[in-house]
């Protein structure tokens, strides 16, 4: 009886960490349906996959539904003239919208330009909330003088020429997030620490996003919509054979100053660190403001120590280090990261499902003397793709429940 009884109450325990939801104010809510709007830096299905990425695992509960309508070369102009049929015929409830690095024409401020960006990135946020779907707005990358021509030039044009989408989402009453500030901010570090961009190469020709540069741009995103760090935490007490953790549930601990083993669930999956990210790090906070999956472990003997997870070695820390606490979220190796690598691959095979839909049926190039016959199918074409997209998406969001895991803390020799 005694244990049925701790089966029980572990279950329930269990039940609890799988429980968490996005915070009541976060942009990101349960069911939502997100559509990611933009240019070919949208259409890369870069940033977005990692944005995906991130959500999905964080909040594997929430079953959020991703599309994609990003054009290569398109401005607000494009965006506004098919919003109405591209964004809001898709039945968003959240839409992000990334305009202007084409707007701003590569060189010099133009006022007239800028007048057109700004009165037709109004246009997209008064029609979306006519129609009760929610923004967030954002302002591009900012270009890196390192790796494109005139660089220099036009970073300081995107300074100005951004500045009034702030006005313009307060008076939407949508929030903004000042993807150039903090994009520059992180190349003008670079600048200083790797000139040539020999190590740190976000965008394969000065605004085209490398995935270390997919990265900056999803973190950037993320923490400015106040995307929480926490995945989870666990501090364990190796003398006092005892436990405390957040978002996360342990079981048959069994710790001692000579180290500790013991299974660990936890509400969420860590964003899986790719090995290409790893050059951002320095820029990106070391991840401690998106992606903190906590170690603590106190009371070990002095000495160093393999961490373990489902008998991989991860990586070896100091006692010291194991005090103080270690972020698991930036490993690139064992079973959590490879969780993690699964959930991006599948996502990146909906997305495929999902980018052929948008580029051969709604952009479909269809001739004049077939225009009859396209009227009549295109919905129909439409309907049956997207049922594989919303098959698939269901298969991503099973894929990203936690498991549990065994975790060994033992000495190296």
């Amino acid at each position: 009886m005694r244990s049925f009884l701790s089966s029980i109450a572990v279950l329930a325990m269990a039940s609890l960490a799988m429980a968490g939801d996005p915070a009541p104010g976060y942009f990101f809510q349960p069911k939502d349906r997100i559509l990611f709007l933009g240019d070919s830096i949208t259409e890369q299905y870069q940033y977005s996959n990692y944005i995906e990425l991130y959500l999905t695992g964080r909040y594997p509960k929430a079953e959020f539904f991703f599309l994609n309508a990003g054009i290569g070369g398109d401005t607000a102009q494009g965006g506004a003239n098919r919003f109405k049929a591209q964004v809001l015929a898709e039945k968003p409830n959240k839409v992000t919208i990334n305009f202007g690095m084409n707007d701003g024409g590569y060189g010099k401020f133009n006022a007239d330009s800028n007048k057109r960006f700004v009165d037709r990135t109004r246009d997209m946020l008064r029609m979306a909330k006519e129609a009760g779907v929610q923004v967030a707005l954002m302002s591009p990358n900012a270009v890196d003088p390192r790796n494109k021509s005139n660089g220099a030039e036009y970073v300081e044009t995107q300074k100005l020429f951004y500045a009034p989408l702030a006005g313009a989402a307060k008076e939407f009453g949508f929030p903004y997030v000042d993807q150039y500030a903090v994009t520059r901010a992180a190349q003008d570090r670079m600048a200083v620490d790797d000139p040539k961009a020999e190590r740190a190469k976000p965008y394969y020709d000065g605004f085209h996003t490398s995935p270390p540069g997919a990265m900056l741009m999803a973190h950037a995103i993320l923490t400015g919509l106040n995307s929480p760090a926490l995945v989870s935490e666990l501090t364990i007490d190796a003398a006092g054979n005892k436990s405390e953790g957040k978002q996360c549930t342990v079981t048959d601990l069994k710790a001692t100053p000579e180290g500790v083993s013991f299974q660990r669930l936890d509400e969420a999956l860590p964003w899986p660190m790719q090995k290409d990210w790893l050059a951002m790090l320095p820029y990106t906070n070391q991840m401690k403001d998106l992606n903190w999956y906590n170690l603590k472990v106190a009371s070990l003997k002095d000495g160093n120590y393999a961490v373990k997870i489902d008998g991989d070695e991860v990586g070896q820390y100091s006692a010291a280090q194991l005090a103080e606490g270690v972020n698991l979220g930036n490993l690139t190796a064992g079973a959590v990261w490879k969780h993690g690598q699964d959930l991006l691959k599948a996502i990146e095979a909906k997305n495929r499902i999902v980018h052929g839909r948008f580029r051969g049926v709604h952009l479909a190039n269809i001739p004049d003397w077939l225009a009859d016959v396209a009227s009549e199918r295109k919905p129909a074409e439409l309907e049956k793709r997207m049922v594989q997209i919303v098959e698939a998406q269901a298969r991503v969001n099973q894929l990203a429940q936690p498991r549990p895991h065994t975790f060994e803390v033992v000495a190296v020799k």
